[in-house]
This record gives C-alpha cells, sequence and structure tokens, in this order.
C-alpha cells in the first residue's frame, strides 16, 4: 500500500507543474513504530518515576505581596530562603512591585504563625511591604484538583471525538483522538523522565496543545475530504499525500510563529512561564508530528475512501415492493 508517488502528476491533480507532491506515507509504517515506541516510553517513565507535582497539586503555601517601590523577584527569593524558607517560588503579578510567593508546606512551622513569620521575612531594605494574605492549601485538596485536571482532560479528548466524527467522519475522528492521546502522553512523559515541576501551569499547556494538535488535524481533514470529492481517479494514498502537501506551508506558517511565541516566553517570561512554555515547546513539535503521521495514517490503515464522504441518496421506494 505504500508505493512511491514522487512522479504524481501535479498538473493531473490541480497542482502547478512545478511543485511536486511529497510522498509523506511513504515512511508511514517507521513512524507508526517509531510512535508506539516512544509513547511506551513514556508510559514507562510515568509509571516508574512519576509526575514531579507541583504545589497546586501536592499542597503548599501562596502569599501574596505588594512592595511600595520596584523590587527584583531573585531578592524576595533570597530573603525568604535566609528566613528559613524551603524551596519558594517569586513571580510577579503584572508589575515589579506586586509579587506571589509559592512554596511547599514548611513543617516546621505553624500554620497559625505562617503570616507572621512571612511578613517578618519579605521585609527589604527602605522598601515597605504589605503582605495582602496567606493561603495554606492541604494535600487533601491538592488531590482533588489533581483528579479534576484528569477528568478535565479525558472529557476534552472525548468531545474532540464527537466532533471530528460530527464534522468529518469516524476513521478521521479516532485518529484526530489517537494524536491527540499522543500528544499527551509524550508530553507527560518527557516531563516524569526529566522530573520538570508539574503544576497548573503545565496543565493548561497540556489543554493548548489538544487545541493545536487538533487545530492541524481538521486542517489537514477538511482538505482530505475535499480532494476525495473533488479528484477521480486517485487512489486513498495519493489522496491523503496531495492533501498533506497542499496543507504543509500552512502547518510550517503555524507551528513556526507559535514556536517564536513560546521560545520568548521561555526566556523572558520569568519562573511563572517557564514550564508552561516548556510543555509548549514539546508540544509543538509532538502535536505537529502526530496530526501527519498519526492521525492521518490511522485512518489510511483504517480503508478510508471516498465512499466515506459522498452522501448516500436513498431511494424513496423499493422498486421489487411495487412490482
Amino acid at each position: 500500500m505504500m508505493t512511491d508517488n514522487t512522479q504524481l502528476d501535479s498538473k493531473k491533480y490541480g497542482r502547478p507543474e512545478e511543485e511536486r507532491i511529497i510522498p509523506f506515507m511513504k515512511i508511514a509504517m517507521p513512524a507508526a513504530l517509531f510512535s508506539i515506541l516512544i509513547t511506551v516510553a513514556s508510559i514507562f517513565f510515568i509509571a516508574t518515576k512519576g509526575l514531579n507535582l507541583g504545589l497546586d497539586f501536592t499542597g503548599g503555601i501562596a502569599a501574596e505581596l505588594n512592595y511600595a517601590k520596584p523590587v527584583e523577584a531573585t531578592d524576595v527569593s533570597a530573603a525568604l530562603a535566609k528566613a528559613g524558607f524551603r524551596d519558594p517560588v517569586v513571580q510577579t503579578l503584572g508589575s515589579n512591585r506586586d509579587l506571589m510567593v509559592r512554596m511547599p508546606v514548611q513543617s516546621e512551622m505553624k500554620a497559625e504563625d505562617m503570616n507572621n513569620v512571612i511578613n517578618k521575612a519579605v521585609q527589604l531594605p527602605d522598601n515597605a511591604t504589605v503582605v495582602h494574605k496567606v493561603d495554606v492549601v492541604g494535600g487533601q485538596v491538592g488531590n482533588e484538583l489533581y483528579l479534576r485536571s484528569a477528568s478535565a482532560v479525558a472529557l476534552a479528548l472525548l468531545l474532540m471525538l464527537v466532533y471530528v466524527t460530527v464534522r468529518f467522519e469516524f476513521k478521521l475522528a479516532m485518529g484526530a483522538v489517537l494524536s491527540l492521546f499522543h500528544d499527551i502522553v509524550v508530553t507527560l512523559g518527557i516531563f516524569a523522565m526529566m522530573q520538570w515541576p508539574f503544576d497548573l501551569t503545565v496543565l493548561a499547556a497540556l489543554l493548548a496543545i489538544i487545541g493545536f494538535s487538533l487545530n492541524d488535524n481538521i486542517v489537514v481533514s477538511d482538505r482530505i475530504r475535499e480532494n476525495f470529492r473533488k479528484i477521480r481517479g486517485a487512489s486513498p494514498l495519493e489522496i491523503i499525500n496531495i492533501a498533506l502537501t497542499e496543507t504543509l506551508r500552512r502547518t510550517i506558517h503555524t507551528s513556526m510563529t507559535l514556536l517564536l511565541v513560546v521560545v520568548a516566553m521561555m526566556f523572558m517570561g520569568g519562573d511563572g512561564l517557564k514550564w508552561f512554555s516548556v510543555a509548549m515547546f514539546v508540544g509543538v513539535f509532538v502535536g505537529t508530528y502526530s496530526s501527519i503521521y498519526i492521525g492521518t495514517a490511522f485512518a489510511l490503515w483504517r480503508g478510508i475512501n471516498r465512499q466515506d464522504f459522498i452522501v448516500q441518496v436513498k431511494p424513496e421506494f423499493d422498486e421489487e415492493e411495487v412490482i
């Protein structure tokens, strides 16, 4: 089935003669084996090493600070560490005067004294500080949030399956959901392998990756449906290669534009956006790859053809019954 079709007549299929059709599906089988390998490896790391859950899921301390003058987050972090707080994370909230402090539960400190202790620790010379509120999140709340987050991702995948099935065709829908599942598992596997922190910002990145990857799948699926209806005499393999070639430029532009924003956030967004941007960086590459070699390749393997996109007109009556 995976024949070499680099010699397809571009003019025959409505494309300029100088633009050749790229045989993407020629390496569909090696790509499938590679996808299975990295998915199994990702599940292995998730099961053995586990995710390095952040404070949002394990519980911790959060405090909002307001300074009279602009201040560097590193100075506040150093002051907290000097006062005996472990692993403080400080990020700005729109300006260098408003900051958010997040850190694990300090077992050696009592919760009722936490407000006073933090208030003393964050005071800097010649810069008055006001601590607006201190929230202590318990582990039980974190576990409930973790379960709800997993349910949100599962619900998103289910709704994607329903949408693509209604909008296009079930074979394409199954391929799209498989590619989304692949993107999520591989991204989580990399975070588990590297033991990078997994918090709500990374969860938000996962949902954004689902949207990005689904958008790619929908664009390709729409072109596949269109080509099946307008191109006669081409095999399903040729139709899919033509659709992927026609959408390649759009895919590259979209991915590169998003990568520019993600890289800017990675290096200039501070601690608050660091792991969100890292997850998005991984997801852009994984999502672009999966939309080609999982979503469409699965539909081809399932035997997608022109009849799947042609509306069958039912006869108004049965001729034998009339006779």
